[in-house]
């Protein structure tokens, strides 16, 4: 049977057409339709209930160290109320999922995908030691908050999440109601994700949609948003049998760490390059090329295939993305693409399509300010979780 995030009756009110997702009921989109939630999330602010992801916390002196110890990136150099964008990665260097890291004072809090939560929290808690903690936080809802007017709208509720930078976390209370707030987002438009209790998450839903400017966006956009920015999907552009040097995400190794899962093929391709890797495509014409679609080069031979693609409604024009061979990748190179007997061409291109808006400048004063306060805040979650 399909679960329910806490705001399900709300989604009805508010007309969306369910579907399955992850194992969820979501909604795919609302009365307005795809295209105007794109687009009003990219000119003024879009909110998404994303209740359906994991929320876990590790707890301990040591779990900073442990889930080290599993990831290719650092993260002993976070302070609290900081984040890092990661990667779970197996012994064959392929990836378990992307996660997103924040650290507390008595250790760390985890957001991972839907679709990945039961396996990634099985592996979690069979690879650490029993000196760390591990906690789902299953009475917890999220969302997001994305847009050009989030900061705005977040500066009516809550000054101290609104002076927050990109990959900065802070507890606050916003009408009465403790939440955990961090600027981030998966649309490459500056906002927040707020985790908030469940109980709470209708009244704190409908705050925030009351605001003129913010509109509940569905699956959908939120996949249209996402394939712009240039950013991962699992199982599409990541998942267990793709290294991250493939999915173009080698910035996240830590150097000189060799001690992960699956290190020695991930830092041989560092070395020496994969046979393939992640970029962007401009499709000519009007038909799009979805996921799957093999790419051909000049000759006919098949130099890759898509992994996400779609109609870009800010750049009106099918885009996507593809996994290529390494010989495939020159900036402008020319291939097709053959969708039901049409050949269509398409074009290398940088990633991302759209330009990301993140705020990532903030005032010293301001960081250490933010810092003080964010202990305190995020600290309260992990005790009230035991």
């Amino acid at each position: 049977m399909l679960k329910q995030t806490p705001l399900h009756n709300l989604h009805l009110e508010l007309g969306a057409k369910m579907v399955p997702f992850a194992g969820y009921q979501m909604p795919l989109h609302y009365s307005n339709g795809t295209l105007h939630e794109h687009l009003h999330c990219r000119s003024h602010a879009g909110f998404f209930d994303i209740s359906h992801m994991g929320q876990c916390l590790i707890l301990g002196e040591d779990a900073v160290f442990e889930l080290g110890q599993l990831i290719p990136g650092d993260i002993a150099v976070l302070k609290p109320g900081q984040q890092k964008y990661t990667v779970l990665t197996n012994n064959d260097g392929g990836i378990m999922d992307d996660i997103i890291i924040t650290r507390i004072e008595s250790g760390v809090m985890l957001v991972v995908n839907a679709a990945c939560k039961d396996k990634v929290f099985k592996y979690l808690y069979s690879h650490l030691s029993g000196r760390c903690c591990f906690n789902e936080l299953t009475s917890q809802a999220l969302f997001a908050l994305q847009g050009p007017a989030a900061v705005s709208i977040m500066q009516k509720f809550s000054a101290q999440a609104a002076k927050l930078s990109f990959m900065q976390a802070c507890g606050t209370t916003i009408d009465g109601i403790k939440c955990n707030i961090s600027r981030c987002g998966y649309t490459g438009e500056d906002g927040f994700e707020i985790s908030v209790g469940n109980a709470y998450a209708e009244q704190f839903a409908r705050l925030l949609l009351a605001e003129a400017d913010v509109e509940a966006i569905g699956l959908a956009a939120r996949d249209t948003l996402r394939l712009e920015a240039g950013l991962c999907l699992y199982d599409h552009e990541i998942n267990e049998s793709i290294t991250l040097v493939e999915a173009g995400l080698k910035y996240l190794l830590k150097k000189n760490h060799h001690q992960f899962p699956g290190a020695d093929k991930i830092l041989a391709q560092l070395q020496h390059g994969s046979e393939k890797i992640r970029t962007g495509l401009l499709v000519e014409g009007k038909i799009p090329v979805r996921d799957g679609c093999e790419i051909y080069g000049s000759d006919g031979l098949v130099v890759g295939h898509v992994t996400s693609g779609g109609f870009s409604p800010s750049l009106g024009r099918p885009i996507a993305m593809a996994l290529l061979a390494r010989s495939a990748l020159g900036k402008g190179n020319m291939l097709y693409a053959l969708v039901r007997d049409h050949k269509i061409t398409v074009t290398v291109t940088p990633l991302p399509f759209i330009p990301h808006r993140y705020y990532k400048k903030i005032e010293p004063t301001q960081q250490s300010e933010a810092s003080d306060k964010d202990d305190a805040g995020l600290t309260d979650i992990a005790e009230n979780s035991n």
